[in-house]
């Protein structure tokens, strides 16, 4: 089987790539703006014709799209999040309608949640950020485009190779540069809304049984943890692992995406009744995982921008 994964060298593609070398009979290719691309795919930039004759040539039989933005403005955004979905749909439909495309989408989709209610992938959706509303479009364009596609609205991922540009990897950092000095003060903002943590590594084997279940799957599927934690716990329980000596101080309000959704939590019931799948990773779990990670590294590598 070949499968095609665009995006190979982010956060959570990296992982998608692990989790496929380790199954048999299956050839990865790699496809995005890195040098180490065997197919050089920018969908920000990329012609429908020029990319089916990729497509044709390349001959997957699924094609996993973990390309997106999570920062940068909102030209950026659009561009890699929405216009890049409706490229990669277009060449589909033109040199392999009949390959299967799972895209990773973002819980961002649904905006404010309300408290102690997990979201269906049937509530409506109301994104209060330019990325959650660049994700909806895309999201719109796979669910609308006839091919055999499914969305995988994924949570707060964590776990190890976090980037500095989300909140675990970047609160991993800090505490890797503090040490253990009883005297270190790390300031945030506000630390008391509510999110649905995954681990990168259940992400990666959801979007590989999403890739490889043979039968219609659901356009949207929700890939989360299932529990609404306390940004606040989430914090303390990684200064725990790091065995941080110093204070973490909340200074101010937090970021407008954290204040306008304190509540975040999805039902993923779906996901288990299509794909057979559920969490393998509890949040400490993952916490160790990313600490260990961001400890054993030499440096600090911070991803910012679109994703390869």
């Amino acid at each position: 089987m070949r499968i095609l994964v665009l995006g190979f060298t982010g956060f959570l593609g990296g992982h998608v790539v692990e989790h496929l070398h380790a199954l048999p009979g299956v050839r990865v290719l790699r496809g995005g703006r890195s040098s180490a691309a065997e197919l050089g795919i920018d969908l920000a930039t990329a012609r429908t014709d020029r990319l089916a004759g990729v497509l044709a040539s390349a001959a997957p039989d699924a094609v996993i799209n973990c390309a997106g933005a999570t920062g940068g403005d909102a030209v950026t955004l659009a561009e890699v999040n929405s216009r890049g979905p409706a490229v990669l749909c277009a060449a589909l439909r033109e040199a392999a309608p009949a390959t299967r495309l799972v895209h990773l989408g973002s819980a961002a989709e649904y905006g404010p949640g309300t408290r102690d209610a997990r979201v269906p992938e049937s509530a409506a959706t109301c994104p209060v950020t330019a990325y959650g509303a660049t994700k909806l479009a895309g999201t719109v364009t796979l669910a609308s485009s006839g091919l055999d596609a499914v969305v995988l609205r994924v949570g707060n991922p964590v776990g190890p190779g976090a980037p500095l540009t989300g909140l675990p990897g970047r609160i991993a950092g800090l505490l890797a540069g503090a040490g253990r000095d009883p005297d270190a003060v790390i300031r945030l903002g506000d630390l008391s809304a509510y999110r649905d943590f995954v681990d990168a590594r259940d992400v990666a084997r959801a979007a590989v049984l999403a890739a490889t279940t043979p039968g219609p799957l659901p356009r949207i599927l929700n890939i989360g943890g299932g529990n609404a934690v306390p940004v606040r716990d989430m914090v303390r329980a990684l200064a725990r692992v790091a065995g941080f000596r110093g204070r973490i101080e909340e200074d101010g309000a937090g970021s407008v995406r954290s204040g306008d959704v304190s509540w975040q939590c999805s039902d993923i019931t779906a996901a288990a009744d299509s794909l057979g799948w559920r969490p393998s990773y509890t949040l400490d779990d993952s916490l160790a995982a990313l600490w260990a990670a961001t400890a054993g590294a030499p440096s600090l590598h911070l991803e910012g921008g679109r994703a390869p």
